[in-house]
């Protein structure tokens, strides 16, 4: 709808009050509208107002008119979790639209829910939440129906990353630098899937670098990572904090 395109442009802008009043004038005729609550939530939640933004949420859940845009909602409902770094609630709304995909036997759109909530749960700090969700996402993505074996290496390589980080967080860098050399060999028998991922192998190296104290090894990797992706910023800022260099680190901060 022309609201919702004028209101993503406002964002664009960084006119989150703008957006918001947008979106409020459309809720006061349709208070219904499942994209008018569902765009009022996302900017309730970028201007950190998580409770306000998980009220249209819940109101988009219960209008919605058919099981996809339910799950749809049940997603944003986990991402406003995430901003708050609740990944018990996360999860739970995960597994909601998590189920919507079985019922519909969308095995990739699974194992993409399933890693999201993983990945907020690594991030928030929950790693033995964060290990069964990332294999349930594995072993979910692996069921989709005349899987070519390049999405199969795919989600071999996405387990493997993941097992990585997790070891790198729990202090197992022995196990961590294991699961390093099986994503890498997975990365080195298909070249088509090692080029897509090319940002990701540098991330993966520098993060378990990081957790491992090498932190001048963690810098370089990292800076071979997604420039564009704010979370690599933040862990190249955290990397040059921990080699002394507070003015390097507030830059990339």
């Amino acid at each position: 709808p022309e609201f919702v395109r004028q209101g993503q442009q406002l964002i664009r802008q960084g006119k989150l009050d703008e957006a918001l009043t947008l979106y409020e004038q459309e809720l006061r005729t349709s208070p219904d509208s499942v994209q008018a609550n569902n765009a009022a939530g996302v900017v309730l939640d970028l201007m950190g107002r998580g409770a306000d933004a998980r009220k249209h949420f819940a109101k988009a859940i219960e209008a919605a008119s058919s099981p996809q845009q339910k799950a749809g909602a049940e997603r944003a409902m986990a991402m406003s979790y995430a901003f708050a770094g609740d990944c018990a609630n996360t999860a739970k709304y995960e597994q909601m639209a998590f189920d919507y995909y079985a019922s519909v036997k969308d095995a990739y759109q699974q194992g993409e829910m399933a890693d999201e909530a993983a990945r907020v749960c690594i991030d928030a700090g929950d790693l033995d939440t964060a290990y069964p969700w990332y294999k349930k996402g594995h072993d979910a993505g692996l069921q989709e129906a005349d899987i070519k074996p390049d999405r199969v290496d795919l989600w071999n390589f996405r387990w493997e990353h993941a097992q990585a980080r997790i070891a790198a967080r729990k202090g197992n860098a022995a196990e961590a630098d294991k699961h390093v050399a099986a994503a890498k060999a997975i990365l080195d028998k298909d070249p088509e899937l090692a080029q897509a991922q090319s940002v990701f192998f540098p991330y993966l190296k520098g993060y378990v670098e990081f957790y491992g104290g090498h932190y001048k090894e963690a810098l370089a990797d990292l800076q071979n990572a997604n420039q564009n992706d704010p979370f690599i910023q933040c862990l190249i800022g955290e990397t040059y904090e921990k080699l002394g260099e507070k003015e390097k680190a507030m830059e990339y901060y």
